[in-house]
């Protein structure tokens, strides 16, 4: 299946899996979701968006069975090259057209990390929690990292560069045209209470935490802000202001919502 993240999958480990920024905010996620990967009972996880593989590789690792998709055939050709356990698969998927029937079975955890859902509009997202419902076990979570519409760090950033339009091109409900490594995607941001309105028919929130109010983002990794020692100081930062109040400003929030009985 041919999609535009294609052209990014070679080098996306590069600028962002391994690079600074990207470890620091992945690191946030896994602080928050380990009380639910971190246990003795073996978890049956799907993965969306899973571009090259990072996170199910780490979930495989821990024994629970996993599943990882994602639309670009470029990146799940990546993640499959990479060394994994025998209980991760990777599948080539697009999000708007999984169904109940396209998996053999149901999951205790639905994951998706660093804004794979903000390529889907509003419609979209109803409709995707709608199935992911149908999908869970009974109790059944999910764990979506998200990129609001108030992001600090890229309103001080575009605003020290005079650039209004990017300083304040999160705070809309149409979808925006982003650059992601090198590649233009129609993407929709979406505060925490948007997310918790759109799933609100199927699913209870039950934690909301910011992913990055300090840490840049992604496109500022070759700056100094992502240099030693001012990440430090922003990781450090980061691990303080963990407040569900701060995560409609940072660069990405966690929300976790578990599914109605």
């Amino acid at each position: 299946m041919h999609s535009d993240f294609d052209v990014a999958a070679a080098q996306y480990d590069n600028t962002f899996t391994y690079s600074n920024i990207g470890k620091a905010q992945r690191a946030r996620v896994f602080k928050y979701i380990n009380p639910i990967i971190q246990q003795a009972h073996k978890l049956s996880i799907l993965e969306l968006n899973c571009g090259t593989g990072a996170d199910a590789i780490e979930f495989a690792k821990l024994n629970h069975h996993v599943i990882a998709t994602d639309i670009s055939s470029g990146m799940i050709e990546v993640a499959q090259a990479k060394s994994h356990p025998t209980n991760l698969s990777f599948k080539i998927q697009d999000i708007n057209t999984i169904s109940t029937n396209t998996f053999e079975c149901k999951f205790d955890l639905i994951f998706s990390n660093f804004g794979g859902l903000n390529c889907l509009s509003q419609d979209q997202l109803s409709q995707f929690f709608h199935t992911a419902s149908n999908l869970l076990l009974p109790k059944g979570k999910m764990a979506l990292v998200i990129m609001p519409k108030h992001c600090i760090w890229e309103r001080l950033y575009f605003s020290i560069k005079r650039d209004s339009n990017k300083a304040n091109r999160r705070n809309t409900n149409e979808n925006v045209i982003a650059n992601v490594d090198g590649v233009n995607v129609k993407t929709w941001y979406y505060n925490p209470k948007d997310i918790s309105a759109l799933a609100r028919e199927h699913f209870i929130p039950k934690k909301i935490k910011p992913i990055g109010v300090t840490i840049p983002p992604s496109y500022l990794e070759n700056s100094l802000a992502a240099k030693f020692p001012i990440i430090s100081i922003c990781k450090g930062l980061d691990s303080i202001l963990t407040a569900s109040i701060f995560s409609k400003y940072a660069d990405h929030f966690l929300i976790i919502l578990e599914k109605k009985s």
